[in-house]
């Protein structure tokens, strides 16, 4: 049988993910294989529709498709994100079809499953039949018990098309609401706000004011006494996607330093501001494969955070509850950030009147919040996901992210390793020993044992 491989890595032949392709066909070569470079060529596939076209007969000739792709900021690259726009643009699903397919991960697990949920959830989209995913980290195929693994399931795979095994469905197809956001009169002055010299910036690839997102940002622009500062990506000067060179590891220098005007934009005007809002419309299950370029490029900094105590939200066009994978991603992002997630706006739900109302409010909470400099705790997204980078760079990457470990030492990351935490050693010293004794144990009421501190603290009336 004939298996076509879209690699989704900007490396093509050079991926990590490919590996796993190369000893699959190692395994069994009594099959054909048709690897096709998709994110290392994809400015060629836009600009050729021949090539592009010449993409989708090798995809209709197989009998089986494999989307390979490493881990890119929680989803696959902004390059291979384009290439999923351009079959959706281009009327290119039927290509797709009812053919057999699963989705190759590569990565050291931060966000692969927010990654996953997109492929799987574009596979339902295309009809493609989903045999399901495999999420590896990217070292597994350096061990026999993990290669066994990655073999059954290729195999799993294999049987599934050989057999014509049934493929359940997850993703239900989008509902996208036909409405048209008309702002209401100017607000007043009395009810503009003040943003008490806080440095507001907007962030969109969409500030067309005959769309919604275009006016929903301009009206979010009016909620302000003073000036904000809105910036469309087409106007940035980005040459392209971020490449995996992995060259900013060791010191945050990128190889596009001098070749276009991105660390201008994100040093000089993103990082500097204090109140951020980035705003987009929906392409097929995610933001536009411009935002997610700027996503990419960001990540010159590698696991080191660049908007530290900022008030971020989202301003977002399209059907954003429909796919609960989007705003995972985005609270995850700013909280990893050691920022504020204060909100999103959508044009998803509610009239014209409504959507004025909750623009003002959210102008209103993020000057306020930075009036405050409010943080909120933050959630498994962000707790998890810092734990993940933490563990993995003090460990097997640090050699490839040695500025990420510098960074971390300096700033107590690795002091919140669970050995490090003095107060809990203390206690397990004295309490441990305790517990072992039967007669002790049985007589301690554990709830109130927890609750003991909270109550000196509640009773307390100078705490």
């Amino acid at each position: 049988m004939k298996i076509t491989i879209l690699n989704g890595s900007p490396k093509g032949a050079e991926s990590v993910t490919m590996q796993y392709i190369l000893y699959i066909k190692k395994k069994h070569p009594e099959h054909e294989y048709n690897i096709i470079n998709i994110a290392q060529t994809i400015k060629k596939i836009e600009k050729n529709e021949e090539r592009f076209k010449n993409i989708l007969k090798q995809v209709g000739d197989s009998d089986g498709i494999i989307w390979g792709f490493p881990l890119f900021v929680m989803l696959v690259c902004s390059q291979y994100k384009r290439f999923i726009e351009l079959i959706f643009e281009r009327n290119a699903e039927a290509a797709f079809e009812n053919k057999f397919t699963f989705v190759l991960s590569t990565s050291i697990h931060f966000y692969d499953h927010t990654a996953q949920n997109y492929m799987h959830s574009i596979c339902d989209d295309l009809k493609m039949n989903y045999v399901g995913n495999y999420p590896a980290d990217s070292w597994d195929l350096l061990y026999p018990k993990r290669r066994a693994r990655w073999l059954l399931f290729a195999e799993e795979f294999i049987n599934h098309i050989e057999n014509n095994f049934p493929t359940s469905k997850h993703y239900a197809p989008l509902n996208i609401r036909d409405f048209k956001y008309t702002p209401g009169k100017i607000i007043e002055d009395t009810r503009k706000i003040d943003t008490h010299g806080k440095k507001i910036l907007v962030v969109s690839d969409e500030t067309n004011e005959n769309t919604n997102i275009g006016k929903m940002i301009k009206k979010f622009k009016e909620s302000f006494s003073n000036e904000i500062e809105i910036v469309n990506l087409y106007d940035i000067d980005i040459k392209g996607g971020c490449i995996s060179c992995l060259q900013c590891g060791y010191d945050n220098k990128c190889s596009y330093i001098g070749k276009d005007g991105f660390f201008e934009f994100w040093e000089d005007v993103v990082m500097t501001s204090d109140i951020l809002v980035f705003a987009g419309v929906i392409k097929d299950r995610y933001l536009s494969s411009r935002w997610k370029m700027v996503q990419d490029r960001a990540f010159y900094m590698t696991h080191t955070p660049t908007l530290i105590g900022k008030q971020m939200g989202y301003i977002i066009s399209g059907p954003l509850t429909q796919i609960p994978n989007i705003s995972q991603t985005f609270q995850a992002h700013v909280e990893i950030q050691d920022s504020n997630f204060v909100d999103i706006i959508t044009d998803e739900f509610g009239t014209s009147e409504e959507i004025d109302a909750l623009l003002h409010d959210f102008a209103r909470r993020l000057v306020t919040f930075s009036k405050a400099d409010y943080i909120k705790p933050i959630t498994f997204l962000g707790e998890g996901g810092k734990k993940i980078f933490r563990d993995d760079i003090y460990g097997r990457n640090r050699f490839v992210f040695l500025a990420d470990h510098e960074y971390y030492e300096k700033h107590g990351f690795y002091d919140t390793f669970p050995q490090n935490d003095e107060r809990a050693k203390k206690m397990n010293e004295k309490l441990i020993p305790l517990m072992r004794i039967d007669k002790v144990r049985n007589k301690i009421n554990m709830k109130q044992e927890f609750l003991r501190p909270f109550t000196k603290v509640i009773e307390d009336p100078n705490k």
